[in-house]
């Protein structure tokens, strides 16, 4: 059995190795690179390595400053821009936990992110916080506008980098299940070091190279963007785009070699009219968050002939499972690849047990990039994270995803299908309770049903079947999710219906309203 960790005499203190890395703190990411070579570009300007780790040092000096205990939970509410981008290494340099919520949260999933973290500190833009009412925020967790974080990096006392353990918690990333609200997903400094090694090993990045990062840096994903690329010694611009345009504005004028999307995007990019010399600037493109169709991979081939196509498969229990290297995409377009560096991935049988060739199973991710559970929920902790099967080479603790897969003769995975109720759609996982309980909340409505339908663009859109005697439910339905939601979770279409089909006990039968709406 592999042994996950092993202190090494010669290094400094504080210093450890783990499955073969040397796991530094992750606040340290910067310190690996050129100081003189760009790190960070934007509308603010360009700011190399050197001035970076300064701007670093004084934003995590400034909230070290309000002198909350360490492991103290500091959250953020805003836009991409620098304060964003340093937010992931600032707070653990100065002891904290990050918590970094998604721009396209409303006030009501933002208060219970807050209450359920217990966030000491909300850095947020100045509009997003004035949605906030006063019973939403906790009354210990203090409001602070974006603009006083950007001023604290610009001056002001620094502070050097942590001295913190590989297993300290660095930051909790809020993720939907399949049922109930938003659970945080504990992460920690191992976890977001060996997740940059990972990443930029098996993609090759290069000092040389350009990220745009276009995801949000809620999501493990969308922060990997960073992390991986600093770790290489590359630039990274972050970019919140209105529309594909400008992605590949972006592209053309800030000379970016590396991108990273999720299916629904690539569908728009593919739309435009890309130049030629623009679209061979890019190197590399990264796709998660669903299945790259095979016209969608032909077409993504032809536009950027110059670019490797890596797909990949995640969970944010565990970052990132597994990618298909490029050269393997036109031959086994289907396939979820294998297990990226630093992760096992096992398919096994209920009983624990490894599938043969081919033979359906539950994909079982082991190994250091396994998280450390769900924040204060230790019952659906309980569920997700278990030991590991009795073939795995690391032991210890390990995520059963609950997604079923196959494994071929050479060893390549092929998703079959979600044993639970998550919809995915454009690259958000969704909790189908969530809507239910919202459109619940609207007088007249006794029962609701939320699911997935496929759709070519997103991958799945969300039906919303509802049970109301009122003839205006619908409509009222239809605005108040529009009040209370994000745009990603808003149904394509809210059906009302007399009665749902139900199972022997009474309950809901989902199975056959799944069969009746073709998913």
């Amino acid at each position: 059995m592999k042994s996950l960790e092993m202190e090494l005499s010669n290094l400094e203190p504080g210093r450890t190795v783990i499955d073969g890395v040397e796991v530094r703190p992750v606040d340290h990411l910067l310190l690996r690179g050129d100081p003189a070579r760009p790190a960070l570009d934007g509308r603010s300007g360009a700011q190399s390595y050197a001035e970076l780790e300064e701007a670093l040092g004084r934003l995590a000096g400034w909230l070290a400053g309000f002198g909350l205990e360490r492991g103290a939970r500091v959250a953020s509410w805003i836009a991409k821009g620098p304060v964003a981008a340093l937010m992931p290494l600032a707070a653990p340099r100065a002891g904290l936990v990050h918590v970094p919520i998604n721009p396209l949260l409303r006030h009501g999933q933002v208060a219970h992110i807050l209450a359920d973290s217990g966030a000491r500190l909300l850095i947020g833009t100045a509009a997003r916080l004035d949605t906030l009412t006063e019973a939403e925020v906790p009354g210990d967790c203090r409001l602070l506008r974006e603009e006083e974080a950007a001023c604290a990096m610009s001056g002001g006392e620094g502070i050097g980098p942590s001295d913190a353990g590989p297993h300290d918690l660095a930051a909790i990333l809020y993720t939907s299940g399949s049922t109930g609200k938003p659970k945080g997903v504990m992460l920690s400094h191992a976890n977001l070091w060996l997740g940059a090694v990972s990443v930029a090993a098996y993609l090759g990045l290069t000092p040389g190279d350009r990220t745009l990062c276009v995801l949000p840096f809620s999501f493990d994903y969308g922060q990997n963007q960073l992390l991986s690329t600093w770790f290489a010694g590359g630039c990274v611009y972050p970019l919140d785009y209105l529309t594909a345009r400008d992605v590949m504005k972006s592209v053309e004028r800030r000379d970016i070699t590396t991108l990273a999307g999720v299916p629904p995007l690539w569908v728009q990019l593919t739309e435009l009219n890309w130049p030629p010399e623009v679209a061979g600037r890019l190197r590399r493109i990264t796709n998660s968050g669903g299945a790259l169709t095979r016209p969608l991979v032909a077409k993504l081939r032809s536009l950027f002939p110059n670019a490797d196509l890596y797909p990949m498969y995640g969970l944010t229990e565990a970052f990132r499972s597994t990618y298909l290297p490029p050269a393997l995409v036109d031959s086994h377009p289907d396939s979820m690849g294998s297990a990226i560096p630093h992760a096992e991935i096992l398919v096994v049988r209920a009983d624990g047990s490894v599938t043969a060739d081919d033979e359906p199973g539950e994909l079982v991710h082991c190994g250091p990039l396994v998280a450390q559970g769900y924040w204060r929920d230790a019952a659906r902790t309980a569920e997700r994270f278990r030991p590991a099967p009795p073939a795995s080479s690391y032991g210890g603790t390990a995520v059963w995803s609950g997604d079923k897969v196959r494994r071929d003769a050479d060893g390549l995975l092929y998703f079959i299908g979600r044993d639970d109720a998550m919809i995915k759609s454009a690259g958000n996982r969704i909790s189908p309770t969530e809507i239910e309980e919202a459109a619940a909340a609207v007088p007249g409505v006794s029962e609701a049903v939320a699911m997935g339908v496929k759709d070519e663009r997103l991958g799945q859109a969300v039906l919303l079947l509802i049970r109301s005697a009122d003839p205006q439910a619908e409509a009222r339905v239809e605005a108040h999710l529009k009040a209370e939601l994000p745009n990603f979770m808003h149904p394509r279409a809210i059906v009302g219906r007399e009665d749902f089909p139900r199972t022997p006990n009474g309950k809901i039968d989902r199975v056959a309203l799944a069969k009746e709406y073709d998913q």
